[in-house]
């Protein structure tokens, strides 16, 4: 018997590994300070949390359409006409289990054997490897700080080629934060529009980016393209990270095909989680939403200050998300030995950039800010001083 090629080819996502690896420390008894997993530590709002209780009370909790229950996809629309001023047809938003299924099924959809999509280096490994799944190539392009480690138009024409079925955006980033400018963004979805081929956007961590010097929410590519296609979830913005929950935008040609894939992979996403989730969109549900966004931004600004102070250099600042893409190059240690030894002796649980990419593979680290302000400033004096036995 034998495994799958792509059983047999696949990658680990080694922010799980050193996850594990900081969950025998301390089944040890130690204490590790997580910094690796991008988690928030606030949970779901506490509305979500009684409408779970509430509707686990034994009633019958029958499957959804595969698209999603209707309420709550009429829910996601009128956030985005509320939040982002764009109108979403609900029939166009297919509720998922969790971000990475919605992503799942739109690449089933739309990449065939052989196909190319364009992905930044670094980037979500997940996607790159779901991209694989089907046969598709991975035309990653490098990037740099000068570009916020994002595709721009002219690396996306260089990485142009006749088998390009759809370029793969993710603003902001994960691992590194930042958001591709909208102006930016627009030419992309132009460039590859023009061409015939998707604009996927990963919008997971929107609605944790910076507001506008204005005030005004985030713009999502839809006020700028409003056939891309977009991928987002209740796991960060809502803290819903373990409910599994996510959704896709699609543009209304694509519908039926994913509804078909979604019946025949996933029958529906869970019922219960869905009827739970439409709490998310109360009034006091986004106050608090807001509430926990200004607070990731204080503690981003924390962080930063403190790895300024350690002599750890972040070439570019986020805007959003909960992450930063440090430089250790100059410790003298590559990224795997720096997680691995950070890890060991000082108890801080980092990820490093194999994970992410190539070009920034052993080079760079990523650290998550979505721990608690008191396990953040413990895991900087704990790397300050794992800093300091390191130098002559």
């Amino acid at each position: 018997m034998r495994l799958a090629q792509r059983a047999r080819t696949v990658q680990p996502f080694h922010a799980l590994a050193f996850g594990q690896q900081a969950a025998d420390l301390e089944a040890r008894g130690e204490h590790v300070v997580r910094l690796s997993i991008g988690e928030p530590d606030f949970g779901a709002p506490p509305a979500v949390r009684e409408a779970m209780r509430e509707v686990m009370d034994g009633r019958p909790l029958p499957y959804t359409p595969s698209t999603g229950a209707p309420a709550l996809r009429r829910a996601i629309a009128g956030f985005y006409r509320d939040r982002h001023g764009v109108e979403v047809d609900p029939e166009r938003i297919v509720v998922t289990s969790g971000a990475s299924s919605a992503l799942l099924l739109v690449l089933a959809a739309t990449v065939d054997p052989g196909s190319e999509v364009v992905v930044a280096d670094p980037s979500y490994p997940c996607n790159r490897q779901l991209v694989e799944t089907f046969g598709g190539v991975v035309a990653a392009v490098a990037t740099t700080a000068a570009s916020r480690y994002q595709l721009d138009p002219a690396s996306v024409e260089r990485a142009w080629s006749e088998r390009t079925a759809a370029v793969m955006v993710a603003t902001p980033s994960n691992p590194t934060g930042t958001s591709v400018p909208p102006e930016q963004l627009a030419e992309i979805c132009a460039l590859a529009r023009a061409r015939g081929a998707w604009r996927i956007v990963d919008e997971i961590y929107l609605d944790l980016a910076d507001p506008s010097p204005g005030g005004a929410a985030p713009r999502t590519v839809l006020a700028v393209d409003p056939d891309a296609v977009v991928v987002n979830s209740f796991s960060k913005y809502f803290g819903m990270t373990g409910w599994r929950l996510g959704w896709a935008v699609l543009p209304a040609e694509l519908v039926p095909a994913v509804e078909k894939l979604a019946m025949n992979y996933f029958l529906c996403a869970s019922a219960p989680a869905q009827q739970a989730a439409l709490a998310c969109f109360t009034p006091e549900s986004l106050a608090l939403c807001e509430e926990r966004r200004v607070e990731l931004a204080a503690r981003r600004r924390a962080v930063l200050d403190g790895l300024a102070g350690l002599g750890l250099p972040v070439p570019v600042e986020p805007d959003g998300a909960f992450y930063v893409y440090c430089d250790v190059s100059g410790t003298g240690l590559g990224s795997w030995e720096f997680c691995e030894r950070a890890l060991r002796e000082a108890h801080v649980a980092l990820t490093p950039g194999r994970d992410f990419g190539v070009d920034t593979a052993e080079t760079h680290v990523r650290l998550s800010y979505a721990a608690s302000r008191a396990e953040i400033a413990e895991g900087l004096r704990r790397l300050g001083a794992f800093l300091a036995g390191l130098r002559p």
